[in-house]
């Protein structure tokens, strides 16, 4: 049961749609935004049942419907297991939680597989760690799932190491991967023993927020401006066009190899971070990056 992955599920840049509502699409302009990235190579997309108050998805699986072809083209990763407390899920006056529950897990997959009009998802990942998640009933669920087809590959997003090990101690397949914030703004996966875990399994993180939600860009905040001199720096060294794509380069060169989850909508950023993927940070480059957002030299 502690095998590791064998080949990469997922790929180095992944299509984020957590603010698909905010762009304001039409279901034919999602087509053609989802036409455009897979012409540039990108074909995974990562969603989450809970995002746009449960109408993400939704929204996304409008634009499957109008354009069936697609599906076949792109992979989804979608995520389930936290429950806010809204009205329309009769929560409303509840406190926010977590369920990792089996009866969860598996009624969450299925409406996704309804949302998107698809009859199977490439890859689910439990949303949050839940302080009183059975491991044994998790495993219960992914293998209902996965024995019927529903669900090919699974991962975790957010979980420490130790919870990362317990749950992959009782599957008989690999854990793909696990979602965590990082970024050259936000380290501490550097450190905690995340990405060496990610490395010691052969599997691939995906990196959310990797512009830092766009703290990177913030005029106030010392620490970003700090950053932003450097990353400038930087970039006319590699003649890159933009500090995004140093940020997303300084992210490639981890020896975990991460998967990028972008989040915009904006096509012109999109063929900006494709381009990131041929820039090569020296070790100096990187390390005078980490030097920046840590505000110290290495001892």
């Amino acid at each position: 049961m502690n095998q590791l992955s064998s080949h990469r599920v997922i790929d180095p840049l992944v299509l984020g749609f957590w603010r698909l509502l905010d762009w304001q699409l039409t279901d034919k302009q999602c087509v053609s935004y989802l036409e455009q990235c897979i012409d540039l190579g990108i074909k995974h997309t990562d969603h989450a049942d809970i995002y746009g108050e449960y109408e993400c998805e939704r929204a996304f699986g409008r634009a499957l419907k109008l354009a069936p072809h697609i599906r076949n083209q792109i992979k989804i990763i979608t995520k389930c297991g936290i429950r806010p407390a809204l009205a329309k899920q009769g929560l409303a006056g509840k406190a926010n939680h977590y369920d990792s529950s089996k009866a969860h897990i598996i009624a969450s997959a299925q409406q996704s597989l309804k949302n998107f009009n698809t009859d199977r998802l490439d890859v689910l990942l439990i949303h949050r760690p839940d302080y009183l998640m059975d491991v044994d009933e998790m495993a219960e669920a992914f293998n209902s799932l996965r024995q019927v087809g529903d669900v090919l590959h699974f991962g975790v997003s957010n979980f420490t190491p130790s919870q990362f090990a317990l749950l992959q101690s009782r599957l008989s397949f690999s854990l793909v991967t696990n979602q965590i914030e990082c970024s050259v703004y936000e380290m501490k996966a550097l450190d905690d023993g995340t990405l060496d875990q990610c490395q010691q399994r052969g599997i691939h993180p995906m990196i959310w927020s990797p512009l830092a939600g766009g703290r990177l860009f913030d005029k106030k905040d010392q620490k970003a401006i700090r950053l932003a001199v450097v990353l400038e720096e930087v970039a006319q060294e590699v003649s890159a066009t933009s500090i995004d794509q140093i940020a997303y380069a300084w992210l490639k060169r981890l020896p975990s190899h991460p998967s990028v989850v972008l989040g915009t909508g904006n096509i012109e950023r999109v063929k900006a971070a494709v381009e990131s993927v041929h820039i090569d940070l020296s070790r100096e480059q990187w390390y005078r990056i980490w030097q920046a957002s840590t505000g110290h030299s290495v001892p």
